[in-house]
């Protein structure tokens, strides 16, 4: 039975990114062992899998010193284990994982590449985050960017050799599951504890987010828009699913004095029932800076929720601009301004752009596709192993 381990920096990953994939891997003949820091997920991530989970205290922050622990601890756990393959997703996870990996002799070493935070950073820390992500590439014998766009850029800058780069069907790192977000799959009386929860009014609008509430997402652009067009519009609501994470990537002043202060913005610290949100919704906004290939795109279509999102890689591997979706210019509130007022008088036109992409979410990414894709590479990258 080979033995996989999958990595991320922490269990939040694992719940939110990667639901359903080791269980299946499980399932389909892999011993499974999830590697991550703690956090208040890892119970639920060990119970909804059924996998082996190993705490090793990985930090989303630069932390040499703890870095350097955490890099020693992989090492004498896979020398320990004694994987077939290590596969890894996130940033500081790909970096310690994929060094640990190849100091242990591990012979499959897999990154998955889900964003590049560089694209957003300042030019110091944009240099020491490049070569990060250069010797995440260069300790790896596989990098696979979880969308066409992505793995485009990587080509054209040289962050990986060609050779290395892959990618599991049509992108997406865990796909959809479409038995789950499905109208035909909401449960009446969670229906209404989520309209208790937004007092929802049927004679209202309301408009959704849904992500950390951080400057990288878009959440400056979007509250500007979203006051702007509020001011002609007093029937809309914005529900900002996610919460803040000040410590990493604080929005601005002005922002959080939106938020704070707006009558019609409601925020919901998280949920697990997102689908549920976007059931309600007329539309979801999704303006972040920078993706690999987002959720909550895929969550929204699914779901018949028409999308409305920035012109960026990963956003643009799953909506094509009025065709299944609207695209608006990145950092940009003028443009997302504009083009939610152009949404909301085309509701009809809307409608035939989710149902669109649902179609298309349908025949590319459903969630039992993209597990087994991704299980019949890794028996591939077995099967070219030597015999011993």
């Amino acid at each position: 039975m080979p033995k996989l381990i999958r990595i991320t920096t922490v269990p939040m990953a694992l719940k939110y990114l990667l639901p359903g994939q080791m269980k299946y891997m499980k399932a389909n003949g892999f011993d499974v062992v999830m590697v991550s820091a703690d956090g208040m997920e890892r119970e639920d991530v060990v119970r909804n899998e059924g996998c082996e989970h190993v705490v090793i205290p990985l930090t989303r922050k630069i932390t040499p010193l703890a870095d350097l622990r955490s890099l020693w601890s992989l090492y004498r756990l896979f020398k320990k284990q004694k994987p077939d393959i290590v596969h890894s997703h996130t940033p500081k996870a790909g970096l310690l994982g994929m060094l640990a990996a190849k100091m242990a002799g591990i012979k499959i070493r897999i990154h998955t590449v889900a964003g590049l935070r560089f694209m957003t950073a300042g030019a110091m820390t944009r240099k020491l985050l490049v070569w990060m992500e250069k010797i995440t590439a260069a300790c790896a014998t596989q990098v696979w960017p979880n969308s066409n766009s992505l793995l485009q850029y990587i080509k054209e800058h040289k962050l990986a050799k060609p050779g290395k780069l892959g990618m599991i069907g049509y992108g997406s790192s865990n796909g959809i599951d479409l038995r789950r977000y499905s109208t035909a799959a909401l449960q009446a009386d969670r229906i209404a504890a989520i309209k208790d929860q937004v007092r929802y009014d049927s004679g209202l609008i309301y408009l959704l987010t849904v992500g950390r509430i951080v400057k990288d997402k878009g959440i400056d652009e979007l509250l500007k828009a979203f006051s702007a067009v509020h001011q002609d519009r007093k029937d809309l609501r914005l529900i900002l699913v996610g919460v803040f994470e000040d410590e990493l990537d604080p929005v601005s002043d002005e922002a959080r004095k939106i938020l704070r202060e707006h009558p019609a913005i409601i925020q919901v610290a998280w949920s697990d029932h997102i689908e549920y949100f976007m059931h309600l919704s007329a539309m979801l906004l999704h303006p972040s800076y920078r993706e690999g290939f987002p959720n909550a795109l895929l969550q929204a279509g699914a779901m018949g929720c028409p999308v409305l999102c920035s012109r960026i890689e990963g956003n643009t591997d799953i909506v094509d601009d009025l065709e299944t979706g609207i695209i608006f210019e990145v950092k940009n509130a003028g443009s997302l301004e504009e083009k939610l007022r152009y949404a909301l008088q085309q509701p009809g036109q809307l409608k035939l752009f989710a149902g669109r992409l649902r179609q298309k979410i349908e025949k590319q990414f459903d969630q039992r596709f993209v597990h087994e894709s991704l299980k019949n590479k890794y028996l591939e990258l077995l099967s070219e192993q030597p015999t011993t």
